[in-house]
């Protein structure tokens, strides 16, 4: 069994044609200030190595300049390495894949973050999906109401949206030695769909 954590597991995405946030693992706050130049403030900052970063308070979302310092030195002393990510927001969603044994390859959708285990809101298929399929799973979700929009907000990219579910699901196809496979969270605005943290399970 091999286990891909975040950095690894994102860039094994990126190739197979997924959008990442953009993202560097820095060892020194010059490194990382040196990054932020490209991506700007405000931006992610997380330990690395770790499987529940959140349950070791060992994320800082939305950091602005005037707080770097203080939340890279935090995490720098849980971690050696420090991951410094693009901030996005929007709504946080989660895409994953399970191997069955006797359906193969299923893919859930739904609402991700913290509350995936809270809310159990999500939708499966067995793989792989159409454009189709994609989009139902997306609309039987409580979610898809809220990703409409609401009060004035705009709804997400739909398009990408299920353009990422089907690619996923092709990668499951294309890799069958893949026994689970985490995108949590997806993070989804009107202008863009993007994989802000994800983990793979090799056979």
């Amino acid at each position: 069994m091999k286990i891909l954590m975040e950095k690894e597991a994102e860039d094994f995405l990126e190739e197979n044609g997924l959008q990442i946030a953009n993202r560097k693992i820095v060892s020194t706050k010059q490194e990382a200030l040196e990054f932020i130049k490209k991506i700007k403030f405000p931006v992610v900052l997380k330990i690395t190595g770790k499987l529940h970063k959140t349950d070791e308070d060992g994320v800082s979302i939305n950091v602005t300049q005037p707080f770097f310092n203080q939340e890279f030195e935090r995490l720098k002393n849980k971690s050696k390495q420090v991951l410094v990510q693009e901030y996005i927001s929007g709504k946080q969603l989660i895409i994953g894949i399970i191997k069955d044994p006797t359906f193969g390859h299923v893919i859930m959708f739904g609402l991700g973050g913290i509350f995936v285990e809270v809310f159990k809101d999500i939708s499966f298929r067995v793989c792989p999906i159409t454009k189709e399929d994609a989009t139902k799973m997306i609309e039987e979700t409580k979610a898809y109401e809220i990703l409409k929009g609401t009060r004035g907000e705009k709804p997400i990219n739909f398009k990408q949206l299920s353009n990422i579910l089907v690619k996923v699901s092709e990668i499951a196809a294309k890799n069958q030695n893949i026994k689970e496979l985490d995108i949590n969270p997806l993070i989804a605005n009107e202008n863009e769909v993007k994989i802000v943290d994800a983990r793979i399970i090799f056979e």
